[in-house]
């Protein structure tokens, strides 16, 4: 089997390229699932009704998220769907959950939301959670989107979970990275997938807007790049017998 994974989402024009690109990428790859981060797919950053239903009705099976889970006031509502995670290391009393069971009819696949602590918000313990979660999953195929900012804190969970899960991809930076591998001959790994927005921009943001603010450290209200779109994903292919990724191929789509 052959999951895609694509990196953040970043607004409607991330949000448009993703969709207009997914049915060629599924046909040439062979594409049996597709798992997206949608935490900055509205307009403005965080995640919306609107922009959540756009990526499901589009292709994406499952959505996670991250920090921006709850930017916006409708996030009770957006996480009432299955389909739509947030951290699973949020603490408890937070709207929605962190992990979710798919059934594909011939085998059933799990994904997991977790976020780092390092430079993020001091939220509970991702590994504790990572631990609780799998003693509750029923099925080998296990995909694990770790959001957070530290490298070495993603690093450091790939290698807490290889062996144990199916692939672990790290988003949040919007910088795609070029250390994709497979842990002990069965857990996919890379420490960022990337993101799918404007190319020629800062994370998504305005190069003049983003820069004029990093130069002068005055308030500055950012908006969505309008130049051409690039989508960033992982390829993984997978044993759904057992769980043990395969390969894990690095895609950059302009």
């Amino acid at each position: 089997m052959k999951l895609l994974f694509v990196g953040d989402i970043v607004g409607k024009e991330g949000c448009e390229f993703f969709a207009q690109k997914l049915y060629s990428l599924k046909k040439e790859y062979k594409i049996d699932i597709v798992a997206v981060n949608g935490e900055n797919s509205a307009q403005g950053n965080g995640i919306t009704k609107f922009s959540a239903d756009f990526l499901l009705s589009n292709g994406a099976d499952v959505i996670t998220t991250g920090n921006h889970s709850f930017k916006r006031r409708e996030a009770v509502e957006i996480y009432e769907h299955p389909l739509i995670l947030r951290p699973a290391n949020y603490p408890d009393g937070c709207p929605g959950k962190g992990w979710c069971v798919l059934d594909f009819g011939s085998f059933r696949a799990a994904f997991v939301n977790l976020m780092g602590v390092v430079y993020m918000e001091p939220i509970d313990n991702p590994f504790d959670a990572a631990d609780n979660i799998l003693r509750q999953i029923d099925t080998p195929n296990i995909f694990v989107d770790f959001h957070a900012e530290a490298t070495a804190e993603k690093k450091c969970m790939g290698h807490y979970l290889a062996g144990r899960v199916t692939a672990v991809v790290g988003t949040h930076t919007h910088v795609q990275t070029s250390d994709e591998i497979i842990l002990k001959n069965h857990t996919a790994y890379i420490t960022d997938i990337g993101m799918t927005g404007p190319e020629l921009s800062v994370l998504g943001v305005d190069t003049q807007i983003a820069v004029q603010k990093m130069k002068t450290h005055f308030p500055a209200k950012f908006v969505e790049s309008s130049e051409a779109c690039f989508l960033n994903a992982v390829l993984i292919d997978f044993d759904e017998k057992v769980g043990k990724s395969k390969q894990i191929l690095r895609l950059i789509i302009r």
